[in-house]
């Protein structure tokens, strides 16, 4: 399987939701960077199951570091990284072993890895494996602090809710702060309540609905990045479409571009404080692959939980015939609210993967 990205600084993803455990494998870390761990853990915790519109599933993301740390310190070898899988039922998943649910990787992995995959809870698929990616996320996130770069994510959208857009205000650390003490990761308090009634609605129904996370980033200088192949923008697409879930990624004005004028998206120049910025942020702080010193901002759309408690259509892949498949089990109503600090965690990785 591929699971691994990274140029100079290399991420490695291991495990199976229902397996043993999972982890990482963090390959590039320069030596001598300090990791706070209570920022560390604190982290993780936003990403946890266990709250009001997540899956029950209780996993404590408790980790161990096996290599790459001493006395809170990188090392600059390998960092390994294990979290044990502590409450994982694979019961409701045996009974339906044979029928692919709707809209997940059963029947394909089943086809490519010839019936052998472990797909319990999604397996080598599964949610579950972004714990390790932001284990690894978290810690590129503090090493990118310590150089005045500052990454915030919220859900711009959940359905047809929107939140304030981060294109068209002015971004700061306080304001990305502001979102953690929210039940959910929107600025706008009037949208919250909307989200939070809407998505009472879709637990009931039994149902799911799809999300917009929308990341930006402070602090990056004009300069980073590089053309055609390799910028910025490529980087970032590419380790956002390994978060199970994820449908779509655009920056800055992304599809709407299409329909505007060159008037209207272009950014116009001007100076503040000796520095140049735009009066617009369309381009959603990168042109040509190479970030132009205003706020990075990207959009990553994530689909509807895949797993709903409605009965749906399958196949029977032993027997041959049509089936029909009521999913049981735990499951997020919106897997986007979750998503918002691994899409925080694979852009700081990315961006510290260009910066070392």
């Amino acid at each position: 399987m591929s699971s691994i990205v990274g140029n100079k600084l290399k991420l490695s993803i291991f495990g199976e939701s229902h397996g043993n455990g999972i982890g990482a494998v963090i390959d590039g870390l320069p030596a001598g960077e300090e990791i706070n761990y209570l920022e560390l853990n604190e982290f993780l915790k936003r990403r946890s199951p266990g709250k009001k519109f997540t899956t029950k599933r209780v996993e404590k993301d408790e980790f161990e570091i096996l290599s790459g740390v001493k006395k809170d310190y990188t090392t600059g070898s390998p960092l390994a990284v294990t979290f044990k899988n502590s409450d994982a039922t694979s019961t409701d998943y045996e009974k339906i072993k044979n029928i692919p649910r709707p809209s997940h990787a059963d029947y394909t992995a089943n086809i490519k890895y010839k019936g052998y995959a472990d797909l319990n809870g999604g397996g080598h698929f599964s949610g579950r494996l972004t714990a390790p990616m932001c284990f690894a996320g978290g810690i590129a996130k503090q090493i990118l602090e310590r150089k005045g770069i500052f990454i915030g994510a919220h859900l711009k959208s959940v359905g047809d809710i929107e939140d304030i857009d981060f294109k068209d205000i002015e971004l700061s650390d306080e304001i990305f702060k502001s979102i953690l003490n929210r039940e959910l990761p929107i600025l706008d308090l009037e949208a919250e309540k909307n989200a939070k009634n809407y998505l009472e609605e879709i637990q009931k129904e039994g149902n799911s609905i799809g999300a917009i996370v929308q990341c930006g980033v402070i602090g990056v200088k004009a300069g980073l990045g590089n053309p055609i192949f390799d910028g910025i923008e490529n980087n970032i697409a590419k380790i956002m479409f390994g978060i199970p879930g994820v449908k779509g990624v655009s920056f800055g004005s992304g599809f709407e571009s299409a329909k505007m004028k060159g008037s209207e998206h272009n950014d116009e120049f001007y100076f503040k404080d000796g520095i140049i910025r735009t009066y617009t942020n369309n381009s959603g702080g990168i042109q040509g692959g190479i970030t132009n010193g205003m706020p990075i901002v990207v959009d990553v759309a994530i689909k509807p939980t895949a797993s709903i408690f409605l009965e749906q259509n399958s196949v029977n892949l032993d027997t041959g015939e049509n089936t029909k498949l009521k999913i049981m089990g735990r499951h997020d109503p919106c897997i986007g609210i979750r998503a918002v600090p691994v899409v925080e965690s694979l852009v700081a990785f990315t961006l510290l993967d260009f910066i070392i």
